[in-house]
């Protein structure tokens, strides 16, 4: 759980991509989230978190359904949504967060 603060404590924007391996729109979400980092490189960090393996952390942020998408900037919560993202979506949604 240290270690995610640590994460999401960047100057970075830090997207947070709470999955399931058993859930079809998160398989969808990871080759959009791929596209994303690509474009944006540097510019954000995206991570992947198995609700399923990481039960404290989906409760600790109300995690109900997956995929769900935290977007964090130095520790704040600063965006979130459920469901899959179109890739222009996403980079728009970071991009005002930078």
């Amino acid at each position: 759980m240290s270690k995610f603060s640590e994460i999401i404590n960047q100057e970075t924007p830090v997207l947070v991509d709470f999955f399931a391996e058993w859930c079809g729109p998160c398989k969808m979400m990871s080759p959009i989230l791929k596209q994303v980092k690509d474009t944006l490189g540097e510019n954000v960090s995206i991570i992947k978190i198995d609700v399923d393996k990481n039960q404290p952390l989906a409760a600790k942020y109300q995690v109900r359904g997956v995929p769900t998408l935290i977007l964090f900037k130095k520790g704040a919560q600063v965006w979130r949504q459920s469901g899959v993202l179109q890739k222009d979506e996403l980079i728009n949604i970071i991009t005002k967060a930078s």
